[in-house]
């Protein structure tokens, strides 16, 4: 009784809690693996052979066990549950009071998405660091907070922001474009398909196609945050150089296929239960 009675955005972000922890516990492995595949490749010598996403995926369970696909989820969890209800009460509270009645546009919609993703990936960018570190696998870390006072000790607060700019370039235009993609699709589905039982299925298949879009777009920067969050040493043009020298072109997409899935996959649940929540509660998302 007390959620209903709480402000539009204090609804938003516990729709948007919620959402994050079911997308989050679903498909953490996908995460784990992106993360292990790109470390591998970035640190491999051109011409040593390719590793593909099910060599990851077999190494870990024969090595960690099943479980081992897991690991992470704890920071995972302290990143996204907060990250996402950051998000989606930010673009809630941007939404209401930019456009109130009126439905954003395509530039309107990218702004929404930038600017709502802009205040939760600063915010959250010390436990993305962490939780990168910590199942990247390079790193003997004993748990997450003993990586994180081994990070603190050893490289001071501030790498705990490192690959900010990374980060931005990577997240700010994925949100951007898919909230594009997202909100226009959704503009084009008949009426009584949006009213009906199969809303929920409808809104997922927008939300898959906006998320693969987004994912192919920004993949090149998923990758320079990736390296420069395990290097912190590197800056973000440094890793660029690193990565065009050593692997051509062809290293901006490395990880591109986890990476779609579950980037695809988590947005598009996360906003499929979003919607169904905020219905429920009687506000418009």
């Amino acid at each position: 009784m007390e959620l209903l009675l709480a402000h539009p955005a204090i609804k938003a972000f516990m729709c948007g809690a919620f959402s994050g922890t079911c997308s989050t516990l679903l498909f953490q492995p996908l995460d784990l693996v992106k993360t292990r595949l790109q470390t591998l490749q970035n640190n491999m010598q051109p011409g040593s052979g390719r590793v593909g996403m099910m060599r990851v995926f077999l190494n870990v369970v024969r090595t960690e066990r099943l479980l081992g696909l897991w690991k992470g989820v704890s920071p995972s969890f302290m990143r996204t549950i907060p990250g996402v209800g950051l998000y989606f009460s930010t673009y809630c509270s941007l939404k209401q009071h930019f456009f109130q009645e009126k439905n954003p546009g395509a530039l309107g919609a990218v702004l929404l998405g930038g600017g709502a993703r802009t205040v939760a990936g600063v915010l959250m960018l010390p436990v993305t660091v962490i939780k990168t570190r910590y199942e990247c696998g390079r790193y003997r870390y004993a748990s997450v907070t003993g990586a994180l006072r081994s990070v603190c000790r050893t490289e001071g607060p501030a790498a705990l922001y490192s690959g900010l700019m990374a980060t931005l370039l990577r997240d700010v235009p994925f949100s951007g474009i898919y909230v594009m993609f997202y909100s226009q699709m959704k503009t084009n589905l008949p009426n009584e398909l949006s009213v009906s039982a199969f809303a929920p299925l409808a809104n997922f298949s927008c939300g898959v196609l906006a998320g693969v879009s987004a994912s192919l777009i920004t993949q090149p920067a998923d990758v320079v945050k990736t390296l420069v969050q395990v290097n912190p040493r590197l800056s973000t043009v440094d890793a660029v150089r690193y990565i065009y020298v050593e692997h051509g072109l062809e290293g901006f997409l490395r990880g591109a296929l986890p990476r779609s899935l579950r980037r695809t996959m988590m947005a598009a649940m996360a906003w499929t239960v979003y919607e169904q929540m905020m219905a429920y509660l009687g506000l418009k998302s």
